[in-house]
């Protein structure tokens, strides 16, 4: 690897680093909703004051269950992510290519630690939550970035539509 990707990669993981400090979700650490930024698939949103509950379930065949979901624009939604496998897995919303380049970035440094508002991290048998207001119609999606779970296919697709 030539100097400037190492040190590139090495900036890119700092980074990843300080933000996940920043914006752990650690009830110790709380987030505030009020001045979450908007993203290219909406913002975070306080998980108590949803429209709706979406419960997802992720298991050790890589799949998600629902594997898509239909959102109104401008609806909040209360994500509440449940691992019935045996390995640890993760919910991260994004779009596609943000998700793909996240999804090669774990697989180079499998033992990364994240965590922003957007992403679940849940350990076998257990569940968690997280709001999200999707401000943009179109496609965007969840997947786990586990190294390698996401190339096994585990990926879940949100269709956001017009009121």
């Amino acid at each position: 690897m030539n100097t400037f990707r190492r040190q590139l990669s090495i900036l890119v993981l700092g980074a990843l680093v300080g933000v996940a400090a920043a914006h752990s979700q650690d009830p110790k650490h709380a987030y505030d909703y009020a001045k979450a930024r908007e993203t290219a698939f909406g913002k975070a949103a306080d998980p108590r004051k949803a429209a709706r509950e979406v419960k997802v379930d992720m298991s050790d065949t890589f799949r998600f269950d629902p594997a898509e979901i239909t959102v109104k624009r401008g609806e909040v939604i209360r994500f509440v992510a449940r691992n019935s496998g045996r390995q640890m897995h993760e919910m991260v919303l994004g779009t596609r290519k943000e998700l793909e380049e996240h999804a090669a970035m774990m697989k180079r440094f499998p033992g990364m630690q994240h965590d922003e508002p957007h992403m679940l991290h849940v350990a076998p048998g257990k569940s968690g939550e997280m709001g999200w207001q999707f401000t943009r119609k179109g496609e965007f999606y969840y997947g786990c970035l586990v190294a390698g779970h996401w190339e096994a296919g585990m990926v879940g697709r949100v269709k956001v539509v017009d009121p």
